[in-house]
């Protein structure tokens, strides 16, 4: 029987029907994988690895991956690595692409994703990508294209670790998506850990990640943080969430110390009594900024508006902060003192042992370490104002100021303290040197202090007057203490007219006794004719060259030096009677010790006679004429030191 033989055409049809359907039953989409991993690891600049590829072809095509892992760079260990996801799948509209080559991606989910975000002590950092050009590509410019249109973004028991040395900062992240209360799957992260040295948790709510896109619909945010005793709380909506414009956001606050924000914001600032603020966050021409906020600090009200930009090398900070009552206690942090007071609502128990340390030592001047990194961190222009100064014995009304901060390098100008209806005004500068010092100049003018208001900063109400004049001041040193103990300059002073009751003040902080007062031959009560002091400063040693006070009944001379550097005085007061008193004592009155302890009374070791009103008179008279030109006492008050000047020169010829 003769062999049938297959035709030609079923020969060639068959094979390529029967490798076709070899290749559907032994398919697999892992062939591809060296491709994908090589193509990924050339866009992120590291190694991707994947265990398993998957394709389902159709209108819209979802192509997903298992095992997904993203390496370290170099200088990193290999495990953990920076990235992994058990699965990641993406649904791509291929017709969309086909018809007008817009790209719609209606759904993204990611199953399980780790990042482990590391920092070194040198900067480097695993989670800085350098997207370099992909292989074959020139370099030429190519035209933008439309951004991808995503229509949900989901993530599934996401996890994050995040490690930076330099921030103290090691805390975890838990990163999910959720949907129990809305269509729209929203992002929900949670947080705990360290920052800052400090423990760290908190939770965000934001609506659905793909929204941000979405420029006509309120993004809603909500986040708690409590980093260590600092409490912040945001709530709202932004209109453009991608340019954080569009804000209507609230922020509120609070925590014993403001100086701990630093680590949050990236702002430097100085250490503050116990603070509740809140206000509107927005965005606007490339500046953060925190307006119209409204709160406490200490004793104090704040408001104001503060703004951030940090497009460049170090965050530009612009501020104009108010206070309608401001106890200056608690702006102690700005010169390197502890802010506050004992009695300062909400300090925390290492507060109180610091103001408790700071009263209990024996110096008077601030000498803590101004935090000079915290100078260089950002370049601050800030404008304050103060409508009323409170708290104990203090004889300031108001007080304002416009301060810039550039470089390290500190501008007051000016500075002024209101004082009844004068004040006294001036301009500082601040310049870094080497070894952490600062070089500081001031410039100061005093302008008509009402002595009446002086006087009411010791609880004596009686006394009238104004005081003039100038000084000026340049030293170098580490704390506010170091710079004056260091310092030059010189002070000078002057009054014309007015009373005095018993001279219960003076502009050291004394505060003496009618008892010596009436040693001195000083009445209750007495009008003053001239009141003229020259200090001058070297070296942190205050030497009084001329002070000199004329009343209708005696003339008071003073005499010595205090020093600033070890908180010491020796300063002699003598008087001069215009008549005969029986109570005057034949000698000087000593006043010594320290800031904190001085001692008072009579110099018992000077024996010699009184020289009198004539020869005493003369030797004064003559560096209080050389002084009245430097004193502007202001126009029509009754300049009587010129008086004291006619009086003593023709006494001065009859001596000789």
């Amino acid at each position: 029987m003769a062999q049938r033989r297959v035709p030609r055409w079923a020969i060639w049809t068959g094979i390529p029907v029967f490798l076709i359907a070899l290749l559907v039953a032994f398919w697999s989409w892992d062939w591809f994988i060296p491709l994908a991993e090589a193509r990924a690891s050339a866009a992120l600049g590291r190694p991707v690895k994947i265990e398993h590829l998957h394709v389902r072809l159709g209108r819209v095509t979802e192509v997903s991956v298992d095992g997904l892992r993203v390496a370290n760079p170099e200088g990193f260990p290999d495990d953990p690595p920076f990235a992994r996801a058990e699965r990641a799948a993406v649904r791509l509209d291929v017709m969309a692409f086909l018809r007008d080559r817009s790209i719609v991606i209606p759904s993204i989910e990611v199953t399980r994703p780790v990042v482990e975000a590391r920092a070194l002590e040198d900067g480097r950092t695993n989670y800085a990508f350098d997207f370099g050009q992909p292989a074959g590509e020139t370099a030429e410019p190519r035209p933008p294209s439309a951004a991808p249109r995503i229509g949900l973004l989901r993530i599934v028991e996401g996890q994050a670790h995040v490690v930076d040395p330099r921030l103290k900062a090691d805390f975890n992240l838990a990163v999910a998506t959720r949907s129990e209360d809305t269509p729209d799957a929203r992002i929900a992260v949670e947080a705990k850990g360290t920052y800052a040295g400090q423990p760290i948790t908190g939770t965000a709510t934001g609506g659905a990640v793909l929204a941000l896109q979405d420029q006509d619909k309120p993004w809603p945010i909500e986040m708690q943080l409590a980093n260590g005793p600092t409490r912040v709380n945001l709530q709202g909506s932004l209109r453009n969430p991608l340019e954080l414009q569009g804000a209507d956001v609230r922020l509120e606050m609070q925590g014993p110390d403001m100086g701990l924000l630093q680590a949050l914001t990236g702002v430097p600032i100085p250490k503050t009594p116990a603070y509740r603020i809140a206000g509107q966050l927005d965005y606007a021409d490339g500046r953060v900024r925190f307006r119209n906020f409204q709160g406490r600090m200490g004793s104090s009200d704040l408001a104001g508006t503060i703004a951030v930009t940090t497009g460049g090398a170090k965050p530009n900070v612009e501020a104009n902060l108010r206070s309608s009552r401001v106890d200056l206690a608690d702006l102690g942090g700005f010169i390197g003192e502890e802010p506050g007071r004992a009695s300062t609502p909400g300090q925390t128990a290492q507060q109180r042992r610091e103001r408790a340390r700071d009263e209990a030592r024996s110096r008077v001047l601030p000498d803590d370490p101004i935090n000079f990194p915290k100078l260089d961190a950002a370049n601050v222009h800030l404008t304050y104002h103060a409508d009323r100064i409170t708290g104990r014995n203090m004889p300031f009304d108001t007080l304002r100021t416009d301060m810039e901060l550039k470089d390290g390098a500190i501008t007051l100008r000016p500075i002024a303290l209101g004082v009844g209806t004068g004040k006294i005004e001036g301009n500082m500068n601040f310049v870094p040197e080497e070894g952490g010092r600062l070089r500081a100049r001031a410039d100061v003018q005093f302008q008509r202090l009402d002595v009446s208001r002086l006087m009411q900063a010791t609880n004596t109400f009686e006394g009238s007057g104004r005081i003039n004049g100038r000084g000026h001041l340049e030293g170098s040193g580490r704390s506010f203490a170091e710079l004056l103990g260091r310092g030059s300059g010189e002070i000078t002073l002057g009054m014309s007219g007015g009373n005095l009751s018993a001279l219960l003040v003076d502009l050291s902080g004394l505060r003496l006794g009618n008892a010596i007062l009436s040693a001195l031959g000083v009445p209750g009560r007495t009008t003053v004719q001239c009141f003229v002091a020259n200090v001058g400063l070297n070296r942190g040693v205050a030497g009084l060259r001329t002070v000199l006070l004329d009343t209708e009944d005696v003339i008071v001379n003073a005499t010595g030096n205090v020093n600033l550097s070890t908180e010491r005085m020796e300063v002699r007061l003598r008087s001069e009677s215009k008549s005969f008193t029986i109570g005057a004592i034949p000698t000087s009155i000593l006043i010594d010790g320290s800031f904190r302890n001085p001692d008072v009374g009579p110099d018992m070791s000077e024996l010699a006679a009184r020289g009198g009103l004539i020869g005493g008179l003369a030797a004064l008279v003559a560096p209080v004429a050389g002084l009245l030109p430097t004193i502007q006492f202001g126009v029509g008050e009754d300049n009587r030191c010129e008086s004291l000047v006619r009086r003593g020169r023709p006494v001065a010829r009859q001596a000789r």
